[in-house]
């Protein structure tokens, strides 16, 4: 009689413990993980200082790691807490972590519903992600940001009294700020000449040049407006008188000879379609579209003034010199016969002996110089206070060390 041995099944039971133990050593690391300390950020996307009758807060939260899973926003004051946000962020379950990485919080503070009074306060944010961390409770960082309540807009007082102006002209006013860092100015029909303070001792005194566009006549509405930190803002008109004008119109035949001769000069700035246009085509990309960029280049080059005075005494003009066309002369330009382009002459053409000097009408610090589209060869000059003078289709700029070189005249 024979008898059998058992089979040994110690290979399955060592593959069992062998999966055990990996799924316990998984399940540990996702545990670990998920018990990480790094904390949630709340940034907020500009600094708050101050805050008006309404803002808004933007925000982001954001938790690379386990994820947010909630954020709150309050302001404290006087010791009472009103609360402007509160809200929480689903898991992925209990080894996920959370859905939301990154998240955008953008919400609207309205100052009298909230029953905020004037004076400070404290804008407190707190952000939590789904880490183990604190039995659950994941990490939490928190922050206080002090902040100003400010609903009063600042008041102006305008010291010039007598306003007469020119349509197509200039002018200049004075006044006073009650409070500081507002950004301020004289408010044109739609166009906004910025007021530069530390011309008089007291900083709170602003001095603002400004011009009536040559299309804005006697009706147009001019007032001063301040705008502080909070975002409060007051207007406040002053007496004027704005003189009425009628200016030159011209109609100006473009020949091909004419085109022959002055488009090849701009071919490198041209930026049309087809390279291979006509010239009339060339022509009015020229008059229209470069002259609207190098207008634009202009513009932004005066954004930008020096607070000091340069300039000393009267404004002169190029010396022995014959006007040719004067300030907003209406163009109309006509090629064979038909009207191909209008356009409106911004400045004044003095004709003077071929490359003879060109002296400055005063001093000035050299904003820009450059071959500047339509104008040619052009020095555009700050003279200090939002006051500049431009000078084009020069032979040479013939100025070392520009730009920011001074120019200093003689008289």
């Amino acid at each position: 009689m024979s008898t059998k041995k058992p089979k040994h099944r110690r290979p399955l039971y060592v593959l069992v413990a062998f999966l055990f133990c990996g799924l316990a050593i998984s399940l540990l690391s996702m545990i670990v993980m998920r018990l990480e300390g790094e904390m949630p950020v709340f940034q907020l996307e500009s600094p708050i200082h101050t805050i008006g009758k309404s803002y808004t807060l933007k925000g982001w939260a954001s938790d690379q790691k386990s994820g947010v899973s909630r954020v709150w926003i309050a302001i404290f004051q006087q010791g009472k807490e009103r609360m402007l946000f509160d809200r929480t962020y689903p898991s992925k379950g209990f080894f996920g972590g959370s859905v939301v990485q990154k998240q955008l919080v953008s919400l609207e503070i309205y100052v009298d519903a909230l029953g905020l009074s004037e004076g400070e306060a404290l804008l407190r944010t707190a952000v939590w992600d789904h880490s183990y961390r604190g039995w659950w409770a994941g990490n939490r960082s928190y922050s206080e940001h002090k902040i100003l309540i400010d609903t009063r807009p600042p008041t102006i007082d305008v010291l010039t009294r007598t306003h007469n102006l020119n349509q197509g002209g200039a002018g200049l006013a004075i006044y006073r700020v009650s409070e500081p860092g507002t950004d301020n100015g004289v408010q044109v029909a739609d166009r906004f000449f910025p007021g530069y303070s530390r011309f008089f001792s007291d900083p709170n005194f602003y001095i603002a040049f400004f011009s009536i566009p040559y299309d804005e006549g006697p009706d147009s509405r001019l007032y001063v407006m301040a705008t502080d930190p909070a975002g409060n803002t007051c207007r406040t008109g002053f007496a004027y008188h704005i003189n009425p004008r009628n200016f030159k119109q011209d109609n100006i035949v473009v020949s091909d000879a004419f085109l022959r001769q002055s488009i090849p000069q701009f071919e490198h700035a041209l930026n049309i379609a087809k390279p291979s246009a006509s010239l009339i085509d060339k022509f009015i990309a020229v008059n229209r579209d470069l002259r609207r960029t190098s207008d634009t280049t202009l513009k932004d080059a005066c954004k930008k003034s020096d607070t000091k005075q340069y300039w000393e005494g009267p404004f002169l003009r190029l010396p022995r010199s014959a006007r040719k066309a004067g300030f907003a002369d209406q163009r109309k330009y006509q090629y064979n016969g038909r009207t191909v382009d209008e356009q409106v002459h911004l400045g004044i053409d003095l004709a003077s002996t071929p490359h003879s000097p060109v002296p400055a009408a005063n001093n000035g610090r050299v904003a820009l110089a450059e071959h500047l589209g339509i104008y040619g060869k052009s020095v555009l000059l700050d003279h200090g206070f939002g006051l500049f003078s431009m000078y084009g289709h020069l032979a040479s700029q013939g100025l070392q060390g520009w730009p920011e070189a001074i120019i200093s005249i003689m008289r």
